[in-house]
């Protein structure tokens, strides 16, 4: 079993993540004295805020004070509990994107709505691919955008990945046959296919979508082998009508959530994890190469609730 892109991320990942998720304003609660009924319907409240869902911030303010109701507590002491609970909740969907030995070139297809910063994070994940030492094929299957087919072949010069792509408003599904083809007879071990922009209420796009996939399976039966969902953070709980809205199209095997670093809503990704389940791959906090990460549950929930944690796993 091949695992890809599971590198450390660099000391200041954490710290920008924090960063970005302080804007949930959760650390700022997290400073009571006494876990009264006071205290767990404000951080009820702010969990809501935080985009997590009534449900599951009910669930998650019960998990705090079970046990502990009416006791003194100090705020480091409930952060580390909050963080805890989320992390138990997070821990089944940190998987890292992986390929079975075997498959050669491994398919990704990636789709997302406009704006979600998809080609951009399919050139991060070629480069941190290809640092790893796979051998790596991009194709430019976003035809509508004469822009995203140059912004990937940047991409895929800096990978040092092969690339393939077509005229603007060419066939999508043909130019994904022919990545494919490509891919093989360069003994590529990874073909990413970049996709258009879509919105998931567009009829239309969702059915291309299908037909990309169905495409590659006449030369791949098992193709695509990994569906990557990319979501905004910053939509907050749009993000779940995508993630039903695309798994109804293609079979949607993971998720990378990005732009954490500019929302008050990063508890979208806690929501998501108790609706579907999904493995969540990376999580991007930024433009730099270095800004996408493989997604750790723990630090994700620490960094959510405001707590500190060293880059050796020990908390600080």
């Amino acid at each position: 079993m091949r695992t890809f892109g599971a590198a450390p991320p660099p000391p200041t990942f954490f710290d920008r993540l924090k960063s970005g998720l302080a804007k949930t304003g959760l650390g700022e609660i997290l400073t009571k004295k006494k876990l009264d009924a006071a205290t767990i319907a404000e951080l009820e409240e702010a969990l809501i805020r935080a985009d997590m869902g009534a449900g599951q911030a009910r669930k998650l303010a019960a998990a705090v004070a079970k046990g502990r109701y009416d006791a003194e507590i100090t705020g480091p002491e409930l952060k580390t509990i909050l963080a805890g609970e989320i992390t138990a909740l997070l821990a089944p969907v940190q998987k890292p994107l992986t390929a079975p030995d075997g498959i050669k070139p491994f398919v990704i297809l990636v789709a997302g709505v406009n704006g979600t910063g998809k080609t951009t994070t399919i050139g991060k994940l070629a480069k941190r691919l290809a640092e790893g030492g796979a051998k790596v094929t991009l194709a430019a299957g976003d035809t509508f955008r004469a822009a995203a087919i140059e912004q990937l072949r940047v991409w895929a010069d800096r990978a040092k990945a092969q690339f393939v792509a077509t005229k603007a408003g060419g066939d999508a599904a043909g130019l994904a046959f022919e990545a494919l083809e490509k891919a093989r007879a360069q003994d590529s071990d990874i073909l990413i296919i970049d996709t258009a922009g879509r919105l998931q209420n567009k009829a239309g796009l969702m059915a291309e979508l299908e037909k990309i996939a169905r495409v590659i399976k006449k030369l791949d039966a098992s193709a695509p082998h990994a569906v990557l969902l990319v979501l905004d953070a910053t939509t907050g709980q749009n993000a779940i009508s995508q993630v039903e809205a695309f798994s109804a199209s293609v079979p949607v095997t993971g998720l990378v959530m990005t732009k954490l670093d500019g929302t008050a809503k990063g508890g979208i990704l806690v929501a998501l994890a108790g609706r579907f389940g999904l493995p969540v791959h990376y999580i991007g906090v930024g433009e730099g190469e270095d800004d996408l990460q493989p997604f750790v549950a723990a630090d994700f929930a620490r960094a959510l609730v405001g707590a500190d944690v060293s880059h050796e796993g020990r908390e600080s």
